[in-house]
């Protein structure tokens, strides 16, 4: 999937010239944890965020007094706190690229660019919702793991074992097994009446399935 089908396009932004209070009160109202910021032709030119609201409402406390402090604060913009130059990502980016740039920075989103103009933006929890779409979870679905060596093939004999029993898959993820090098985990639904039949059919045929948490994989692993 590419981020620009999951991004949100209806935007709450702000200006550079905007007023931190108002900013703040926008993040608040509507329980955000960013806010891009845009000039008058809409061209991204940074991006706040409730960690740097913070940091600025703190910095100077030990030094002023309350009422000064609030005089400070009241004056000043969005443009003195905002990060210049964020990270950006393109609607063309696959959601992978996003998912590996969020984990990489440690930041919780990304605004979404074509040329220098904000079209979109897209969250850590966006992709969250993703993952999960991604994994069925759903009333009336089992799970089961097969654990399988990288080759050529694999996928498509699991697949077709449980076609021939007319088993639909309702999910299917593919995640490597760090600890063991060239082994991957097959994550899949089915209907959860269709559960059991499908682990008759692929033990038949030589698969080791997981049906609940196992603390050592190692008499689940396929041979060589």
């Amino acid at each position: 999937m590419y981020v620009g089908r999951k991004m949100t396009t209806e935007l709450i932004t702000v200006t550079p010239d905007t007023p931190l209070f108002r900013a703040r009160d926008l993040l608040r109202e509507h329980d955000f944890k960013q806010l891009p910021v845009v000039d008058e032709q809409g061209k991204l030119v940074g991006i706040l965020t409730d960690r740097d609201i913070k940091q600025a409402w703190a910095s100077p406390a030990t030094t002023l007094s309350i009422y000064e402090l609030t005089y400070v604060l009241q004056k000043l913009t969005v443009e003195k706190v905002m990060v210049k130059d964020p990270i950006t990502i393109t609607p063309g980016a696959t959601v992978e690229r996003a998912a590996r740039t969020l984990h990489d920075r440690k930041i919780g989103s990304l605004p979404v660019v074509e040329g220098e103009k904000l079209v979109g933006i897209i969250t850590a929890t966006d992709l969250k919702e993703l993952l999960l779409d991604g994994l069925g979870i759903q009333e009336g679905s089992g799970r089961l793991v097969v654990l399988v060596r990288d080759r050529i093939g694999v996928l498509a004999d699991v697949c077709g074992l449980l076609r021939e029993e007319n088993i639909s898959i309702l999910s299917l993820v593919t995640l490597p097994l760090h600890q063991y090098p060239g082994v991957f985990e097959l994550v899949m639904r089915v209907n959860v009446v269709d559960r059991e039949k499908a682990v008759e059919c692929l033990t038949g045929s030589n698969y080791k399935v997981i049906t609940e948490y196992k603390r050592d994989l190692e008499p689940y692993l396929p041979l060589e």
